[in-house]
C-alpha cells in the first residue's frame, strides 16, 4: 500500500534552500494509508513510536527509487566519473537531485543506525547520501553518547564514503564536529591513508574549525597532502586553505610563500581566488607581498 510523505524544506543554519513543499510517493509494508507531516518547529516527521519502528532501509530505498530519473542518472554517472579506472568507478545512480534527497533523509532522520549502515551498503549512491544526511542529523541532534556512535559507525565506513559529495555533506559536519574539543590524531592517520577519500575526509573535515577561527591544524593536514597526485585532494586543500585564508591573510600568504614549490596549481589557485585579480597573478607567479608574515 502507498503513503504519501509531506515534507517541506526548510533554511537551516548548515544548509539554504527556497520554502517548498515536496510530496513523494513511497510504498511501505504497512496495510493502511499514512500520512507524515513534518513538523514545522522541529523539521522532523511527526509519527508515533510504533510507526517509527515500521521504517526500515528498505522503506527508505522505495522512497528513493520513486523520484528516480534514468535521464538524469545516466548524467550523474558520467558527471561523477564512474567510468572503468576513473575515481567514481561502478557507482550506481538513480538521478535524483540533492535537494530531495535531502527532504527524504529529514523525514526518516530517527531512522535505525543499523537501518542507517544497511543504507551505507548500498551500491547506490543516493542511499548512501541520504544515509549520510540522516548521520548528520543524528548527530546534529543526539546527546554525548549517540553522537560518539554515529561518529564511530561513520569511521568504520569510509570505504562507502566513496566521492567527493559524499564526503563533502559529512565530514566537517561529524568528523570535524565531534574532534573539536578532542585530540585530532584520527584525522591525521586519514591524512595519510592510501584511501583517496580517506584523505579528503581529514581535510574537509578541517572546516569545522576553520569556521571558529582554529586554522592551525587546516594547514599541517594540507603540508601533508601537498603533494598528492590526486586533483580531487588538491581541489580540497585549496579550498580549505581559501577558507582559512579568510581569517588570516597574512597567515595563508606566508604558507603559500614557504611552500610555494610544491603547491600543486589547482589548489593555489582555490586558495587565492578570493584574492584581487592582480595579486593572485603575482602570486601565481611566485611573486608575494614583500611584507612580513606570521609564521606557520
Amino acid at each position: 500500500m502507498a503513503f504519501m510523505v509531506h515534507l517541506q524544506l526548510e533554511s537551516t543554519p548548515r544548509r539554504t534552500g527556497d520554502f517548498q513543499y515536496l510530496q513523494t510517493g513511497c510504498s511501505r509494508p504497512a496495510a493502511h494509508r499514512k500520512r507524515i507531516e513534518v513538523n514545522p518547529e522541529r523539521n522532523k516527521p511527526a509519527m508515533s513510536g510504533r510507526d517509527q519502528e515500521r521504517y526500515t532501509a528498505e522503506t527508505v530505498q522505495q522512497c528513493l527509487r520513486r523520484l528516480a530519473d534514468p535521464k538524469r542518472a545516466a548524467a550523474s554517472a558520467r558527471f561523477f566519473k564512474t567510468g572503468r579506472g576513473q575515481y567514481g568507478e561502478g557507482d550506481q545512480f538513480l538521478g535524483i537531485r540533492v535537494p530531495a534527497q535531502r527532504k527524504v533523509a529529514r523525514a526518516f532522520r530517527d531512522l535505525a543506525l543499523d537501518d542507517v549502515t544497511r543504507l551505507l551498503a548500498s551500491p547506490v549512491h543516493e542511499d548512501r547520501f541520504t544515509a549520510l544526511e540522516i548521520l548528520v542529523a543524528q548527530y546534529e541532534t543526539g546527546n554525548a553518547a549517540q553522537r560518539d556512535r554515529v561518529y564511530r559507525i561513520y569511521l568504520r565506513h569510509t570505504n562507502r564514503i566513496n566521492n567527493w559529495d559524499l564526503v563533502d555533506t559529512s565530514a566537517r559536519y561529524i568528523v570535524g564536529e565531534h574532534l573539536r574539543h578532542r585530540p585530532r590524531q584520527p584525522v591525521y592517520r586519514l591524512a595519510r591513508s592510501s584511501n583517496l577519500w580517506e584523505r579528503r575526509i581529514a581535510m574537509i573535515s578541517t572546516h569545522a574549525w576553520i569556521a571558529r577561527g582554529d586554522t592551525a591544524d587546516a594547514y599541517a593536514i594540507a603540508s601533508l597532502l601537498l603533494q598528492d597526485k590526486h586533483d580531487l585532494i588538491h581541489k580540497a586543500v585549496g579550498w580549505m586553505l581559501r577558507e582559512a585564508g579568510r581569517h588570516s591573510r597574512g597567515t595563508l600568504l606566508a604558507f603559500l610563500q614557504r611552500h610555494y614549490a610544491h603547491v600543486p596549481r589547482t589548489a593555489l589557485r582555490y586558495a587565492i581566488e578570493h584574492l584581487p585579480a592582480t595579486e593572485r597573478k603575482k602570486i601565481l607567479a611566485g611573486r608575494f607581498p614583500g611584507r612580513r608574515h606570521e609564521s606557520i
